[in-house]
């Protein structure tokens, strides 16, 4: 499945897990060049490969991987992807780019995450030689794909994470600091751990409202329309998962406890407002395991 977001804007449904909506490539063609934004995990790369041959186009043709952010969902076929083609060049933030060179602390990290079912759900994550790298700080305009991107410092979900916005268009691609929102569905802050920072995540929102753009695109899931309630949506629920997240650190129990507590507590929230299908891609997308611990992490360093 994919969608068109205006004239040389498009994305690819990388159909994760066998389950629509779940996970979106972001794709930008024109001008002899073809960038993919986000080109997810390598499990999912011959859906991608599918998709793009679907609206025309090659997977041998890309010319640019543009990384929101470095998190295994977004970004682990990168490396994979450029083994195979050379010449692509890969636009990530500073923070993230000595990890595409050096994933070994990545996947170590991960691993702890996802354990046993890390290749099951991501695939290799091969490294990206240096002089593929294009590294970004925030502030820069790009040209891919026959028009200029203004490139933002948006972390808040993660301290990598950029985002990308076409004025020409309106669209804006924006990872995860956006959220997940899935058939127009509850706006979920995606807050698994290490980096999740709430002062900084509603300074990015801010950054990205400013641009005024008229699409945002989410990699979970699509194109949202109406930018500013959106955002808002996305801090209110942020406040509230936060506020849910600290009450627990009081009560009795082990983490794996709280975290599960949490976990009900929010599918239950879920289960009022959004069908059973939504709901599946819900908890692909954001598993609600793992949301109670990055909220964790961030109350624990600030009472430290």
């Amino acid at each position: 499945m994919s969608g068109v977001l205006g004239a040389g804007l498009s994305w690819v449904d990388l159909l994760f897990r066998g389950r629509p909506r779940a996970i979106a490539t972001g794709v930008i063609s024109g001008g002899g060049t073809l960038a993919l934004v986000d080109p997810g995990p390598t499990t999912c790369l011959e859906t991608l490969d599918l998709g793009l041959q679907k609206q025309g186009l090659r997977l041998a043709d890309v010319t640019h991987l543009l990384l929101t952010h470095i998190h295994l969902d977004h970004a682990a076929a990168t490396g994979t992807i450029v083994g195979r083609y050379p010449r692509i060049k890969v636009l990530v933030h500073e923070r993230g780019a000595p990890h595409m060179a050096h994933p070994e602390k990545l996947i170590e990290s991960a691993t702890r995450l996802y354990g046993e079912n890390m290749d099951r759900l991501w695939g290799e994550f091969a490294p990206v030689p240096e002089e593929n790298l294009v590294v970004l700080r925030g502030g820069e305009r790009i040209e891919v794909g026959g028009r200029s991107f203004d490139v933002a410092y948006t972390p808040g979900h993660a301290s990598h994470h950029v985002s990308y916005f076409d004025s020409m268009s309106g669209v804006a691609f924006v990872g995860d600091v956006a959220g997940v929102c899935i058939d127009g569905g509850y706006v979920l802050p995606p807050t698994p751990p290490p980096d999740i920072d709430l002062e900084l995540w509603t300074s990015s929102a801010a950054r990205i409202e400013a641009w005024s753009p008229r699409t945002l695109f989410l990699t979970h899931f699509g194109p949202v329309n109406d930018a500013r309630p959106h955002l808002q949506a996305l801090l209110e629920n942020l406040k509230t998962f936060a506020g849910f997240v600290r009450t627990s650190l009081a009560e009795a129990g082990t983490d794996e406890e709280r975290g599960q507590r949490f976990a009900e507590q929010i599918m239950r929230e879920f289960r009022r407002q959004m069908t059973e299908a939504q709901l599946a891609s819900y908890r692909i997308a954001a598993p609600p395991e793992l949301l109670w611990l990055g909220l964790a992490r961030y109350w624990r360093k600030r009472s430290a």
